[in-house]
């Protein structure tokens, strides 16, 4: 239940200047975003009609975080963030815009949607951990988990707005449409970031640091080294290969097992959304980190069991609810192991250590994703998902025995600042 003490916090920390103006241009280039992202699957299932391709074409959008984000990561501790993170929505815009020419044109092909979507997973990649690290500089310090919360309601509600939208936009104007409409959000991002003022986020001294590579190992060994922040990482990293990745595999189930078409996908896609918005808002208005820990490891639990319930139906009307679920679940545990990094993890190696969690939260449901979709070519939709989500429940007898341990780690030092 929301508290009214949690809507006059959420109002606070979107009255913050800097904060309100970035919000609201983000909130319009991730309706864009997702519009585009329904399009891409749509598209390639048209193209392909193939399970195998549609795992590939997300490896192609979430991959390059392994290889990408901790660049982007370390970029993040020693150069201007606002002005990479400008730098990445011109080149995002430009990628919306040959997507949608070429699709318009009819030169489209499933060789060249993967190229171009491989080059949008490069620039995300490298983004992701600035993005992340640019929220501190934007908000006072007692926000932050409120802030975290509403950067991702901002994307789940986009999930909700942009494929429903898209769903009609590609029923009266086809799929690039689409692609044309996220040129345009990305645009009015760009616009938002020009009114946002403030100092270089990265001081001299910062400046002055070794290179990239043994820099990005610094916080490697940071990250392995924290009581707190390596276990919740692992508890991370099995949920987004074995759950995370039924999204980009929904093109899938909307045709084949719900037998419909775009329409059905923006259900799904809306559903999944509902649910993340839901759970993200009540952990905006939540405040403090006590007690986050054991609830990341319950909205696990959740995400495994909703899945078990969406693999084993074919009636509509069951699996809606339970993708909505899993919408929900999905979110606070993304959330709450976002909001203990960002409180807990030193200042000066905020942006490598966000790039790790970037680095899992979109490298390994790309892995999970072309797996899934492989082995679906084999044995169907429903059991690689279903393989999955009993191997997360399996990690989760491990967590669990380790709850004491970790929630002291991360939630003392979180609320100790």
């Amino acid at each position: 239940m929301i508290r009214f003490s949690g809507l006059t916090r959420i109002v606070q920390a979107l009255g913050q200047p800097n904060y309100g103006v970035y919000m609201a241009g983000m909130s319009v280039s991730m309706i864009g975003l997702w519009m585009q992202r329904l399009g891409v699957g749509w598209l390639t299932w048209e193209l392909t009609e193939s399970a195998a391709w549609l795992g590939a074409v997300a490896f192609a959008d979430l991959f390059p975080a392994v290889l990408v984000a901790p660049i982007g990561g370390s970029a993040a501790d020693r150069w201007d963030r606002l002005r990479l993170t400008k730098i990445s929505q011109v080149l995002s815009l430009l990628q919306a815009v040959a997507l949608f020419g070429l699709t318009v044109s009819g030169l489209i092909t499933i060789e060249i949607l993967f190229a171009l979507t491989l080059f949008l997973g490069i620039v995300t990649a490298f983004h992701q951990p600035v993005r992340m690290a640019l929220v501190p500089s934007l908000v006072r310090r007692e926000y932050l988990p409120t802030a975290v919360a509403l950067s991702s309601i901002s994307f789940n509600l986009a999930r909700f707005i942009g494929p429903a939208f898209a769903g009609v936009v590609i029923l009266a104007f086809g799929t690039g449409a689409t692609f044309g409409l996220n040129a345009l959000s990305f645009a009015v991002f760009l616009w938002a970031l020009g009114r946002v003022r403030i100092e270089n986020t990265v001081t001299p001294r910062q400046q002055d640091r070794p290179g990239l590579v043994r820099e990005f190992g610094d916080g490697v060994r940071y990250v392995a080294s924290h009581a707190g922040v390596a276990p919740i990482l692992m508890i991370l990293i099995v949920v987004c290969l074995g759950i995370r990745p039924f999204q980009e595999l929904l093109p899938g189930f909307a045709d084949h097992v719900f037998g419909g078409g775009a329409d059905i996908l923006a259900v799904l896609t809306c559903a999944t959304g509902v649910g993340a918005v839901v759970g993200g808002l009540w952990l905006a208005q939540r405040g403090g980190p006590s007690g986050l820990t054991k609830l990341i490891l319950i909205a696990t639990v959740i995400q495994a069991l909703s899945m078990f319930v969406f693999v084993a139906t074919d009636s509509l009307w069951v699996a809606v609810p339970a993708v909505t679920v899993a919408g929900l679940g999905m979110t606070m545990t993304g959330i709450g192991v976002q909001t203990l990094m960002q409180l807990t993890v030193d200042a000066s190696v905020r942006g490598r250590v966000l790039s790790i969690f970037g680095l899992t939260f979109r490298g390994m449901p790309a892995l999970g994703a072309l797996i899934m979709g492989a082995a679906s070519e084999s044995v169907g939709l429903r059991w690689p998902l279903a393989t999955g989500a009993f191997l997360v429940l399996l990690s989760l007898i491990w967590a669990w025995r380790q709850l004491s341990g970790i929630s002291s780690s991360l939630e003392a030092q979180a609320a100790q600042g």
